[in-house]
């Protein structure tokens, strides 16, 4: 006799994901750096970050926590980047999307 398969449901709780203007700007900037380099290439930038904040949406604890409290980094694939979030109940807050071999100084004052 079969044993019936045990199924837990895992409460899943969806967050909105706000991205502050900071953040924004940058992928901006690093979209149109892209481009310029090569035409099509600040779309496959665009297109890793929103793989990466996809990512993020599903497993927000995933990523590691840096050394600032509470925030935590999602390295870009194949793009020199990496998004810096907080998370709390409601919410995932982009407050940077940053080149990593920039100074992080840069945007640890956002925090």
């Amino acid at each position: 006799m079969e044993r019936p398969e045990r199924k837990i449901a895992a409460a899943s709780v969806t967050r909105k994901i706000l991205v502050r203007p900071e953040a924004e700007a940058e992928v901006q900037q690093a979209f149109d750096w892209y481009e310029e380099q090569s035409e099509g290439l600040g779309l496959e930038f665009l297109r890793a970050i929103e793989a990466c904040l996809s990512g993020v949406s599903r497993n927000p604890f995933a990523c590691t926590v840096v050394k600032v409290p509470n925030v935590r980094r999602a390295v870009v694939r194949r793009f020199p980047y990496a998004l810096f979030y907080l998370v709390d109940d409601e919410a995932i807050v982009v407050i940077a999307v940053f080149n990593v071999k920039r100074r992080p100084i840069d945007w640890l004052r956002r925090v």
